[in-house]
């Protein structure tokens, strides 16, 4: 009976050792936690800032562009686009008058006129 109380002895000394390391490493951890939270305040933050700032220039110079450039841009090309339709079509009654008033050959060959 004397070995089993030497065990139980060793037993509660080992699990005394194990609660103090875990202590140990519990209280390194927040400490470490602390210091995370610290660089997150003090680093991330102002990087997440600028970024937010490099977005608003971004939406600013498309925007500019978008009104100096592409709106100019979009109308002339609109413009060309109308006046090509138009000249298509004007030439098209050009042709279509052109063929009527020209002759046609018939079957035996002679050239007849379209009345």
């Amino acid at each position: 009976m004397i070995w089993l109380a030497a065990v139980r002895d060793v037993a509660i000394l080992l699990l005394a050792l194990e609660s103090l390391v875990l202590g140990i490493l519990l209280a390194v951890m927040m400490i470490q936690l602390r210091r995370l939270v610290q660089l997150l305040r003090d680093e991330i933050a102002p990087i997440l800032d600028s970024a937010g700032e490099t977005a608003r220039t971004v939406h600013g110079t498309a925007d500019v562009v978008s009104r100096t450039v592409v709106e100019p841009l979009v109308k002339a090309s609109s413009y060309a686009a109308g006046a090509r339709q138009a000249l298509r079509s004007l030439l098209a009654v050009g042709r279509v008058v052109k063929n009527r008033a020209s002759p046609t050959v018939g079957e035996e060959g002679a050239v007849e006129r379209d009345a």
